[in-house]
């Protein structure tokens, strides 16, 4: 069944290193002495990050002594597999990788192991394992719950997962076309969409920049791109929807722009499409995750290796790129938690966090985006350092209402995109219907 390879809150991290500070030396001299010979069956996605993980869990084996299995599925059935496992009395999987979307299904329903003892425990806790280092944004996206609006750090949050394959929007652009056009790296969403649309007039058959349009969710996902640094949000702070309101109208007429000067079959594209468009050479920009810079640099993926470079999600009112991707947890009915935790930990840290990134996985830590020897194999992780400074962990609303919702206002926004549907008609629709759902689940119980 297996193929054998088998800011965290400033305050509870603080205490969680300083009581593993002051643990003796001989305890410290192999915390991992006690797990020697178990066997961990860790369940990732079929992605290139985790892809990257399989080649450096040898190294976990061999200063450890535990064994890793991992069952590493497609997306769709890995979340399949969990939902399966995770209800179970004991289950088979000791840790899990799971999507941001998930965090807050498994929080619900206690499937999740509250991480603060763990990181409490002297016996467990390396000391220098730097908390602070880790992409605050991502943490609090994938990682908390319980804290400011259910789902993101505060004062009666917790932590449940670490980020491991996190990402964020970033802007790519061909070098060659905007140094042959004389034209200037968009900061800015008025130079964005203008740029975007000048494009296809100086280079004929070409699109200015590639984006997911298709109906539903990748609809929706290009849409909030665009939402956050616009200064939109689906929900104000009492859970009424706010969509339909200046910044949300100003997004979608964005999105609009970019598909009506995007290459042909623009508003049909998915990730995929989007993706190989810009792959191809369709398209001068792509505005959209980190996880795609590797294939950009594949020569047997892309004709485009050498020629793009990278900037910054572009300013709005504010900066705020996605963030979103996985993070790995303990299950609750997991066998080995300990034994989870020790390679949780040894994988997050700085020094498997390096690893991975030289791996071609995605970094979670700041150090690592700075790092030379990262660098100079990946130049494109300074710029990516850079835009994570912003990464927006509230980007999206992460609550189980939100799957209705997120395929309702990406199958309205494709109305937009292919049949003309007026954008403030089109997003009052989806306010409307928003808060119905949001009432019968009970947001507006307390009024």
């Amino acid at each position: 069944m297996f193929d054998i390879s088998k800011r965290l809150v400033k305050t509870a991290v603080a205490t969680a290193v300083v009581a593993a500070a002051v643990v003796s030396t001989p305890a410290l001299a192999n915390p991992y002495e006690d797990y020697a010979g178990t066997t961990l069956v860790v369940n990732f996605p079929a992605h290139p990050h985790y892809d990257a993980v399989r080649k450096i869990l040898p190294a976990f084996t061999k200063e450890t002594g535990i064994k890793v299995e991992v069952d590493q599925l497609p997306y769709l059935k890995m979340r399949e597999r969990q939902t399966l496992e995770l209800a179970q009395d004991e289950g088979d999987y000791d840790l899990i990788a799971y999507v941001v979307f998930s965090k807050a299904d498994y929080v619900y329903a206690d499937q999740l192991e509250n991480l603060a003892r763990y990181f409490m425990n002297p016996k467990l806790a390396n000391p220098a394992y730097d908390a602070d280092d880790l992409i605050d944004g991502y943490v609090y996206n994938i990682g908390f719950a319980g804290g400011n609006k259910g789902y993101l750090q505060g004062k009666t949050g917790s932590l449940y997962g670490i980020p491991y394959g996190s990402e964020t929007s970033v802007l790519g652009y061909r070098k060659d076309i905007f140094k042959k056009h004389g034209l200037k790296v968009p900061e800015n969403y008025e130079e964005l969409l203008d740029v975007a649309c000048k494009i296809p007039k100086l280079e004929p058959g070409m699109g200015g920049l590639s984006s997911r349009a298709a109906s539903g969710h990748h609809a929706a996902h290009a849409f909030l791109l665009h939402l956050a640094p616009l200064g939109g949000r689906i929900f104000d702070a009492e859970w009424n929807p706010v969509v339909n309101n200046k910044a949300g109208v100003q997004a979608a007429n964005a999105l609009k722009t970019i598909v009506d000067c995007g290459p042909e079959g623009a508003a049909s594209f998915g990730f995929g499409e989007a993706l190989g468009s810009f792959l191809a050479g369709d398209t001068a920009m792509f505005l959209d995750t980190t996880v795609v810079a590797g294939q950009i640099d594949d020569p047997a993926k892309s004709k485009v290796v050498g020629k793009v470079g990278w900037a910054m999600h572009p300013q709005g009112v504010r900066r705020g790129s996605q963030t979103g991707g996985f993070g790995i947890g303990i299950p609750k009915n997991a066998e080995h938690k300990e034994a989870a935790f020790l390679l949780m930990q040894w994988l997050t840290s700085k020094e498997g966090d390096k690893l991975v990134a030289l791996a071609g996985g995605n970094p979670s830590r700041f150090s690592t985006h700075k790092d030379k020897e990262v660098n100079a194999k990946f130049p494109h992780m300074a710029v990516f350092g850079e835009a994570l400074q912003y990464a927006d962990p509230d980007w999206r609303p992460i609550i189980p209402a939100w799957g209705k919702i997120n395929a309702d206002l990406g199958t309205t926004l494709s109305k937009v995109l292919t049949e003309d549907l007026d954008v403030q008609q089109a997003l009052d629709g989806v306010a409307k219907r928003a808060k119905a759902i949001m009432e019968e689940e009970g947001y507006y119980s307390w009024r």
